[in-house]
Parts: C-alpha cells; sequence; structure tokens
C-alpha cells in the first residue's frame, strides 16, 4: 500500500512539473499526461502492467463528470447567450452530421462494417470539453465574434450526445431482445437528463440558500455531492448523466451562489486533477507497440474528420447564420478530439465484440488532434485574422478573477455614532468609499440614498484594495459600442434592489461611482450582488 501511495504521489509531481514544462515550450499539457502514462506503461521504462479496460472505464467515467459539471458551472451564459443557438446546433446536429459523415467515409473507404463504422463515427463525433478549455484558457485565447464562448459551449455539451449514440450503435451489435428502441432511447436520455438536470440545481441553490449559509467548506462538499447526483440519478432512471450534469453545472454557475469564488477555485483544481488523471490512466492503458498496426487507418480518419467531415458540419450549422468565413474555418478547425472519446471506445471494447483495435485507433486519432490541432490552433486563429486583441477569454467563464483594487470595510454602528438614525444621503462618507451593503434584523439589502441606518446596523463600505467579504458577490459588466449605457449617468441606469455598481475601472483609472457620472464606451462596472 505505501508503494502504490508513494508511486502515485510521485506520477502527481511529475504531472505538475510537465505543466510547467509544456506551458514554456507550446505544448499542450494534456499530451504531456498521455506521453508520461505511455512512458510508465507496460512498452515504456517501467512496464507497469495495467490492462484493466473496465477500471479504466469506471474511474475516467467519474472523472468526466467533473469535468463536464465544470464545464457548465464555468461558462457565463451573458457571454454565452449570443452565440447559444449555433452553439447548440453543433453539440446535437453537428454530432450526428460528424459521425455520420465519419461513418460513410469508414465504411466505404476503409471497408469497416455498417455497425462498426457507425460506432467510430459517434465515439469520435464530440469536441473535447477538457482541450478546449485547457487551450483557450493556458494560451489566453482570446476570438472575435464570441467564438469562445460558442467553443466553450459546444465542447461542453457535445458529449452526451455523443454517448447516447455511441451506446445506440453498440445496442445494434447486441441481440434484438437486448437493445431498447432507438426512439425511445434517445429521448428518455435527453428528456431524464434535462429534467433531473434541472431539479438537481434549483435543490441546489435552495439548500445553500436557506440551510448552508456559513462558508464553512461544507458548501464545496455539497456542490461536489450534487455534480456526482445529477449523474447518477439521471442514469438511475434512464436520462443522461453527462448531459444532467452540464445543466446543473450551468444553472448553478450562472444563478447567485454565496462564496462561488471558493467553489470555482476548489472545482478548477479537482478538474485539474481530473484531467491528469484520465489522460495519464489512459496513456497507461495504452499499448504503444500496437499503435503502427492501426497508424495507417487512424491517420486517414483524423485527416478526413479534421478536414471534410468536421468542416461540412460546421458549414451546415454556421453557413445559414450567415457567419464570417474566417470564423468557420476557425471553429472546423478547433473540433479537437480528446479524453471523452477514448472513454467511449473503451466502452465499445468492453459492450461489444469488436477488440482492441477500436480503442487504439480512438487513442492515436486523439493523439494526433492534441498534437496537431492543440498546438497549432493559437497560430491558426492569428493566421485567419481571429485574435480579439482588446477581448478577454477569461471573462467567458463565470468566475470573477480580475484583480480589482477593492477591499471591503464592515463595522457595526454604535449607539451615540453620527450615522445612527440618518439617511445615506445625509451622512459624510470616508473618501473613495461607498456603502454596500447593510445588515440588520430584517436581513441583507444594497442601500440607496433614502436607506436610514440604525444603531446596531451592520455596514459594509467599499474601498481600494482586494478582499472577499461573506455575503458580497462581484460580478462584472463591460461597456461595449453596442451598449445603451453609453452616455449615461449612473443615476440612469436601471438596477435591481439587490445590486449596486460599486467601481469603475476606465483604462487605467479606478472610479469609486457616484450618480452623476457619465458611462463611457470601455467602461467595466463592477456590480455588487447581496447574496441572500
Amino acid at each position: 500500500m505505501g508503494n502504490l501511495l508513494l508511486m502515485f504521489s510521485i506520477i502527481i509531481f511529475a504531472c505538475v512539473l510537465l505543466d510547467r514544462i509544456s506551458a514554456k515550450i507550446g505544448m499542450p499539457v494534456l499530451l504531456a499526461f498521455i506521453f508520461l502514462g505511455m512512458l510508465l506503461g507496460s512498452d515504456g521504462i517501467l512496464r507497469i502492467p495495467f490492462e484493466d479496460y473496465k477500471f479504466a472505464e469506471n474511474i475516467c467515467s467519474i472523472a468526466l463528470i467533473f469535468i463536464i459539471f465544470y464545464g457548465g458551472f464555468g461558462t457565463d451564459w451573458e457571454q454565452a447567450k449570443p452565440v447559444a443557438l449555433k452553439s447548440g446546433l453543433l453539440s446535437t446536429f453537428g454530432v450526428a452530421l460528424t459521425a455520420f459523415i465519419t461513418a460513410v467515409f469508414c465504411h466505404y473507404v476503409l471497408e469497416f462494417s455498417w455497425t462498426v463504422s457507425l460506432i467510430l463515427g459517434s465515439i469520435l463525433g464530440s469536441t473535447d470539453a477538457a482541450s478546449v478549455f485547457s487551450i483557450l484558457r493556458s494560451r489566453k485565447l482570446n476570438l472575435k465574434y464570441n467564438t469562445a464562448s460558442m467553443l466553450e459551449l459546444e465542447s461542453g455539451s457535445n458529449d452526451p450526445i455523443a454517448y447516447m449514440l455511441t451506446i445506440l450503435f453498440i445496442q445494434l451489435l447486441q441481440s434484438s431482445e437486448n437493445a431498447s428502441n432507438p426512439v425511445l432511447l434517445i429521448l428518455g436520455q435527453l428528456g431524464f437528463g434535462v429534467v433531473v438536470g434541472v431539479f438537481a440545481a434549483l435543490i441546489a441553490i435552495w439548500v445553500l440558500h436557506n440551510i448552508l449559509t456559513e462558508a464553512d467548506g461544507f458548501d464545496t462538499i455539497f456542490v461536489f455531492g450534487v455534480a456526482l447526483l445529477s449523474y447518477a440519478g439521471a442514469g438511475a432512471i434512464g436520462g443522461n448523466g453527462y448531459l444532467s450534469a452540464y445543466i446543473t453545472g450551468i444553472i448553478m454557475g450562472n444563478s447567485r451562489i454565496r462564496d462561488k469564488k471558493n467553489l470555482v477555485h476548489f472545482f478548477d483544481g479537482t478538474t485539474s486533477l481530473m484531467q491528469m488523471v484520465i489522460f495519464f490512466l489512459l496513456g497507461l492503458l495504452s499499448s504503444p507497440s500496437k499503435l503502427p498496426g492501426v497508424a495507417a487507418p487512424a491517420i486517414f480518419i483524423f485527416l478526413f474528420m479534421t478536414f471534410v467531415a468536421r468542416p461540412l458540419a460546421v458549414i451546415a450549422i454556421l453557413g445559414p447564420f450567415k457567419s464570417k468565413v474566417n470564423q468557420i474555418a476557425l471553429v472546423s478547425f478547433a473540433g479537437l478530439r480528446g479524453a471523452a472519446s477514448i472513454v467511449f471506445a473503451i466502452m465499445a471494447v468492453l459492450g461489444s465484440e469488436l477488440d482492441e483495435n477500436l480503442f487504439h485507433i480512438t487513442f492515436f486519432i486523439v493523439l494526433l488532434s492534441i498534437i496537431f490541432q492543440g498546438a497549432s490552433l493559437p497560430k491558426i486563429a492569428k493566421h485567419l485574422d481571429m485574435i480579439d486583441h482588446q477581448g478577454d477569454v477569461m471573462k467567458t467563464f463565470t468566475d470573477y478573477t480580475e484583480e480589482v483594487p477593492v477591499q471591503f470595510i464592515q463595522f457595526t454602528i454604535p449607539e451615540g455614532h453620527s450615522w445612527a438614525g440618518r439617511t445615506l444621503m445625509d451622512i459624510e462618507t470616508p473618501p473613495e468609499t461607498i456603502i454596500v451593503s447593510v445588515q440588520n434584523e430584517s436581513g441583507t439589502k444594497v442601500p440607496n440614498g433614502q436607506t436610514v441606518l440604525n444603531i446596531g446596523d451592520k455596514v459594509i463600505l467599499s474601498a481600494v484594495v482586494p478582499e472577499h467579504m461573506t455575503g458580497t458577490m462581484l460580478s462584472e459588466i463591460h461597456i461595449n459600442k453596442t451598449s445603451s449605457y453609453i452616455g449615461k449617468a449612473i443615476s440612469e441606469i436601471p438596477t435591481d434592489d439587490d445590486t449596486l455598481i460599486i467601481l469603475i475601472k476606465r483604462g487605467d483609472d479606478v472610479i469609486i461611482p457616484n450618480g452623476n457620472i457619465v458611462l463611457n464606451e470601455g467602461d467595466m462596472l463592477v456590480m455588487n450582488s447581496v447574496v441572500r
């Protein structure tokens, strides 16, 4: 046991080290994890014997739950909403079309059977969220026309469709007695997956707001359990667990949740670990000595998918929207294959009479995709003039990560204080500060000029230098050229009772707002929301 734990800890340290090295040399870090597994595997230097496909499937499937959940949790719906329809079509019809075109190629050119061709097309039909997210974040790939949000939403939501198609065609290899009705299977997977995902998210949000009201660490454990429950609950009644986990994530990630930033940090670390585990384990499971035997079909399929199948599917989806040619070209090239495809290949090998060559073909294609597409994506984006030099890809995620020079100051109004019994408009606050929250026995509220301060009220002010304060949640609004806020004073900006503009970033200047300040294009507003 001790030796096993020692080896496991050494592998984790090696993965972390590879993360740093790969960032410097420009190699996708996920590829480094795969190579480490191959290096230590049955054909590597340590020759660790590992051929347990069932164990690998179970571990990787669990890891995928958190990767897909966090894919939804971290996606900013406000940023993604303008491209949601396009992303939705790409993640459903785009996956199906890519799978079918690939299957036709495999059947007529490579002379695979129809069933094997359809299974292989389905396995490879989806783009990989872990790969896409990793490249966008690590390379700070700011893309024009909201393309980063489109790719995030597509890659985060398309694995369920590939999973359903894979299960459907695996059943075609089984006896008719065991096979499910395809229509009922798809409807059940989609319907129950959506229902359970929405239900789990709403219940979780209610619990966080009404029961887990203190930031004592249990909220993080609770959300961890919610991700598992959404997957298992949907699967128990015939729904798609991955779809359910994604929907739960995207609803929770775009809701007002106390201490969301801590949750983001936790799941960011968790999914990084899960990616290490998946890619290392799949590298360990592979047999490099068998790859030359499948190299020819794998290379042909990869080239066909990259330059024919995926582009045709993307053109069919985005063409009617009159998308820019350079955007269509980049989205076509960004169809990276990754861990999900290999996990689905393991499922196909275990669930049918197909031999291990299916796994190794898929594994080889994923390697080619990460090496060629992953490493080249930033250069291709630049060549296609798709880099947005004014944008920030990190803004497409729900967590507020930009360091803003704001801190929160909290104090309770004592008896005899000069503010007691007076309205906010009648008191003088310290320079460069603003009252953002007032808490008393009746609850917490965002104040306005008519709010009366009483003895015992807990007042929270914002000032310069960053700090986190329980009960507050920061978000951003960027004033672009299409914004209706341009030229308006802050007093003219409609906000609800729980939000307040607490800071304006204008270029390099930081402005503490008042009602008379007029907003300009390029301003970034920092909003405070009270989490109830």
